[in-house]
């Protein structure tokens, strides 16, 4: 499941490993942080140039108005007019441009390791994915790499607020030291309280995101067991499964708001609080002669002005330990061993393929082998059928020969070529896998047949089609190759998805083709039409098959027959059934129960009359 154990991240180094995701966001993005960083600056400027020219314009423009003559001179007015106007544009161009520059880095970010963690998840073996929910997988591409990079909005502005506080703490010292002190005061006041706040949230914020990836791996399963789930009548429990993890996530973004309550309106306060001790110490230094009423004027304009910009520097470190917490997990993802490295040899050829194990030892884990000197030969333009009981590793065999994993010891070659040194392209080109589960995008028949191969042209598809007998059922839909089959292809029955997915192998012409019992829900006439067809394509394609119904065995070139991952004897089927005992027993338990179900059969679409289904 989801759980990852314990939060790791603590408020004791939160700034610094926050520091250190933003530094590498500005590394990613240099030229367009430093034009958001720009543009804020300039804002900074002019908000902190605003307050020494309100206080021109209210000492030096408005008070003028109450004087004896009561007048002002309409150049003044103009001047004023003209200046607090191109202040005001420059204001709007530094707000745009620090909005458009943090906007675009975060969404660039956010998309680029989006892409990252997904590749990354392509590269990793099957073996990982194994150890790791679906749901997880999903919060780490999502919700966790937005996470990561949610600070990057404000933090343009926060830089920029920054340099802004330095220039307003020299404006207060050029205006007076007793009002300069003041600021001193409040802002590092500020600071300080943004950084308690960032150490007390940060793992609050870890273990709500934690219970977020729980809630989706455990929402991610119930969906997609639903079936199971209502067949066997569990919808209650599952539904209080899924409630108690919701309630902890709610309690853990519960500590998060109510930590955030309490911060709020404390940051909100204090350049307020600024502005009431700056008046009250301004008149007394009114009344002391030190400042005029221009110079007090413009410095409890300057806190009010600061009170929404110095909150910048809170939402960064505020959302900090968010962002600490999202990056561990994507990088859990991004520094994951096990990438399956691949060579830059090619294998080509007009001709079916020789595949050969020899001496193959492989463990999914240590001091547990599931295959034990495995050796066998499928050769050119032959059918092979691996026969054995149930977790007797026929499907790990089936995993290797299409090098999902790798061998622990021992060489698997594709015309004399160790599988080991090709390239991706040379692999996927040359073999083909069709598991058991059959999987069916929200596609149409055409494109999850082709899958947007080059090679799959119209004529190949048609071709696979008719190959995997899926030709029949595909035409009888309402807009053939062009129907829309939705998700996993709920509208197709189990048969007709196996057979889809073996047209997509096919239409990729492989010179080997591995079938992984991928036939089982198929009716067994149409089976046998299905390898009747296999062998007489003209396109040549060696084939290795697992196996279970004796008709399909019986129509294997060659049986290698395993039991408890050991390659016990290898033949014709007429041979292993009079010499291996164990091979003849398991085939006559699998004609009993073909037999059974036989007595019990259920008609394949393709099988009923037209207009049946109607």
């Amino acid at each position: 499941m989801a759980n990852e154990g314990k939060p790791e991240i603590t408020g004791r180094d939160v700034l610094a490993r926050g520091a250190r995701v933003m530094v590498r966001a500005i590394r990613d993005e240099p030229r367009i942080f430093a034009i958001a960083v720009l543009a804020s600056c300039l804002f900074g400027a002019l908000v902190v140039g605003q307050a020494t020219v309100v206080g021109w314009i209210v000492g030096d423009v408005v008070a003028e108005s109450f004087n004896e003559q009561r007048h002002v001179a309409s150049g003044s007015l103009v001047l004023a007019a003209g200046v607090l106007l191109a202040m005001g544009v420059g204001r709007v161009i530094g707000i745009f441009g620090r909005r458009l520059g943090s906007g675009y880095m975060m969404f660039a970010q956010q998309a680029r390791y989006r892409r990252r963690v997904t590749r990354r998840y392509l590269e990793l073996p099957l073996s990982w994915h194994q150890q790791h929910a679906t749901g997880t997988l999903l919060s780490n591409a999502n919700a966790d790499v937005e996470s990561a990079w949610f600070p990057l909005a404000p933090l343009p502005f926060a830089v920029g607020t920054v340099f802004m506080l330095f220039g307003a703490v020299g404006t207060l010292f050029a205006t007076d030291w007793a009002l300069a002190l003041v600021g001193l005061v409040i802002f590092p006041a500020l600071f300080a309280v943004n950084v308690f706040f960032s150490r007390r949230m940060a793992p609050r914020v870890s273990l709500a995101q934690q219970k977020r990836a729980e809630v989706s791996a455990i929402a991610h399963e119930s969906f997609d067991g639903a079936l199971v789930v209502k067949t066997m009548g569990r919808e209650e429990q599952e539904t209080e499964r899924f409630a108690q993890k919701a309630s902890e996530l709610r309690d853990a973004l519960i500590r998060v708001g109510r930590l955030r309550g309490l911060f709020d309106p404390l940051v909100e306060s204090l350049p307020f609080a600024g502005t009431l001790i700056a008046l009250i110490v301004g008149v007394i230094r009114i009344k002391q002669g030190a400042i005029g009423l221009p110079e007090l004027v413009s410095v409890t304009f300057l806190f009010t002005v600061l009170a929404f910009p110095v909150r910048a520097i809170g939402w960064v470190l505020g959302d900090l330990p968010r962002s600490v917490a999202g990056w561990e997990r994507v990088e859990k993802v991004l520094s994951a061993t096990g990438k399956m490295e691949y060579g830059e040899a090619d294998v080509r050829g007009q001709d079916a393929a020789t595949l050969r194990f020899a001496n193959v030892n492989f463990s999914y884990e240590e001091e547990q082998p599931v295959l034990h000197d495995v050796t066998f030969t499928v050769p050119a333009g032959k059918t092979v059928a691996l026969v054995g009981p149930t977790g007797s590793g026929k499907s790990t065999i089936a995993m290797l020969a299409s090098r999902l994993v790798d061998p622990d010891q021992g060489m698997i070659t594709l015309d004399g070529a160790d599988l080991r040194t090709l390239t991706s392209a040379s692999l996927s080109r040359n073999v083909a896998l069709v598991p058991q589960i059959a999987f069916i995008f929200d596609d149409s028949v055409e494109e999850n047949v082709s899958l947007n191969r080059p090679e799959a042209d119209d004529r190949r598809i048609r071709n696979a089609l008719s190959i995997a007998q899926a030709d029949t059922f595909v035409m009888r839909l309402p807009e053939g190759v062009d129907t829309m089959l939705g998700e996993r292809g709920t509208s197709l029955s189990g048969g007709q998805r196996q057979r889809l997915t073996l047209a997509r192998a096919l239409a990729g012409t492989p010179r080997l083709l591995i079938l992984d019992d991928a036939t089982s829900a198929v009716d067994p006439r149409i089976e046998a039409r299905i390898l009747a067809s296999l062998r007489g394509s003209a396109e040549a394609t060696s084939v290795l098959v697992v196996a279970y119904r004796r008709a399909t065995i019986a129509l294997a070139d060659e049986v290698v027959y395993v039991e408890q991952g050991r390659v016990l004897a290898h033949g014709s089927h007429e041979e292993l059934l009079s010499k291996v005992e164990g091979y003849r027993n398991l085939v006559t338990a699998y004609e009993k129960a073909e037999a059974e179900r036989e007595r019990e059969h259920v008609y394949d679409e393709d099988d009923l009359p037209e207009g049946a289904l109607a």
